[in-house]
């Protein structure tokens, strides 16, 4: 996608989980006349609070962000529905004469929002049940050798567990005769209407990343996150097959609460679960272009805003 200097410039700031993307916006937003935007698939459920690390009441009171609390976790929010109310938010934001700031890791949502979206075909409820019933039958991983065979681009980047995508790779090969992959390549140039500057904190030591998300688990287990996935489960019944249910944290915390592992299981999953998350975080960022990446950990918070606004424009 061209730029073109004469449109306006949005900041778009991602990274992994637990490398101070919600503190550096935080900052950035009191010295810069700059609105966030949360780019986060957990934060726009209400009631999922200590899971998503959603900043507090009074991180909020003097840094506002856009886009949390937007839906109840029974109601799916998807990509499709996060490109379009970015762009309405990001149009206003420079109605009002100030910045946008995209803040997240949703990488998933950061990619829709540059690259458009592929107008795949309609969901088929039978074909999707026949695929459900050879998948209780065989098991997800075999479904994904079949998706290999037909569509090894895709099964690449899924892992053998990822039901949902693997069912709907599946499916859109089943309906149409082509791959899922080949759809993504016909994507359609949605150009945007102002130009994407990104930046991305990217930590260079695996093991000072894998402490900090040691030390998140550490507070939200002690902030009760266990008892906030109990409260949502007594509010609405929880579905594990909704986006919001297969959050991390929110779905291990949720297979303990129905006797699948004792405490100690719990917490090594959900560490487990968050650090394959960061990694899969890392290995989108480096498939993006365009990003401009420091290391949080070896800078201190005043030089990473000043790398940012001497870069906004």
């Amino acid at each position: 996608m061209a730029a073109s200097t004469s449109l306006p410039t949005v900041l778009a700031l991602m990274g992994p989980t637990a490398s101070g993307k919600t503190a550096l916006a935080v900052e950035l937003v009191q010295r810069a006349p700059m609105e966030i935007i949360s780019v986060d698939s957990g934060m726009v459920y209400r009631g999922m609070d200590i899971g998503t690390a959603k900043p507090d009441a009074a991180t909020l009171a003097v840094a506002p962000h856009h886009l949390i609390d937007v839906r109840d976790p029974s109601d799916p929010y998807s990509a499709a529905d996060f490109r379009r109310d970015a762009l309405a938010c990001i149009t206003d934001i420079l109605a009002r004469g100030r910045q946008p700031l995209l803040v997240g890791g949703s990488m998933l949502y950061f990619k829709v929002l540059r690259d458009g979206l592929t107008e795949l075909p309609q969901a088929d409820g039978a074909l999707r049940a026949a695929i459900e019933a050879a998948a209780a039958a065989q098991g997800w991983p075999a479904l994904h050798a079949r998706l290999a065979r037909v569509d090894p681009a895709t099964a690449a980047r899924l892992q053998a567990s990822d039901s949902q995508r693997i069912q709907r790779a599946l499916e859109v090969y089943e309906l149409t005769g082509e791959p899922l992959s080949a759809w993504h390549a016909r994507t359609r140039d949605q150009a945007l209407p102002f130009r994407l500057r990104q930046f991305a904190l990217w930590p260079q030591d695996r093991d000072v990343l894998h402490a900090r998300i040691g030390q998140r688990l550490e507070q939200m287990w002690a902030q009760g996150l266990v008892a906030e996935v109990q409260a949502l489960c007594e509010l609405t019944p929880a579905n594990p097959d909704l986006p919001a249910w297969r959050s991390v944290g929110y779905r291990q915390v949720l297979a303990y609460l129905q006797g699948d592992y004792d405490r100690s299981e719990l917490e090594e999953r959900a560490l487990f679960a968050t650090r394959q998350l960061a990694k899969r975080q890392l290995t989108w960022l480096r498939s993006f272009d365009g990003i401009e990446g420091r290391d949080p950990f070896r800078l201190h918070l005043d030089e990473l805003v000043r790398w940012i606004l001497q870069n906004r424009d």
